[in-house]
């Protein structure tokens, strides 16, 4: 069994990559089909189905099943609030970034 630590890197882990990024943000609104999900991300359904196996064994998403079609939504929201943080946390830095390199810019002129 993985304590605590090791399940919230595998969470942080399945999060990590900007199609599962994408999938988290298209979930926000509610489940919805993988016939919906994949061209709604613009990438194959072979590799959305990939990315969403990899969130659901992680605990991220939960499936239902409908006939022939397989619904996702996000089982827990609170990582919602993990990716708009770590979005602030990008922005921050971005603009650091950008800062230094016109400050470095004005000095070397």
């Amino acid at each position: 069994m993985l304590d605590t630590l090791e399940f919230s890197a595998e969470v942080l882990k399945a999060i990590a990559q900007p199609t599962r990024l994408r999938i988290i943000e298209l979930l926000r609104d509610g489940e919805h089909c993988v016939c919906e999900i994949f061209p709604a991300i613009g990438h194959e359904q072979s590799n959305t189905s990939r990315h969403l196996q990899m969130m659901l064994k992680s605990g991220i998403l939960q499936q239902r099943k409908d006939g022939l079609k397989i619904y996702y939504s996000l089982r827990h929201p609170e990582v919602l609030e993990m990716v708009r943080l770590a979005g602030l946390i990008a922005g921050r830095d971005a603009t650091t970034r950008a800062e230094l390199l016109a400050g470095r810019s004005r000095d070397d002129l």
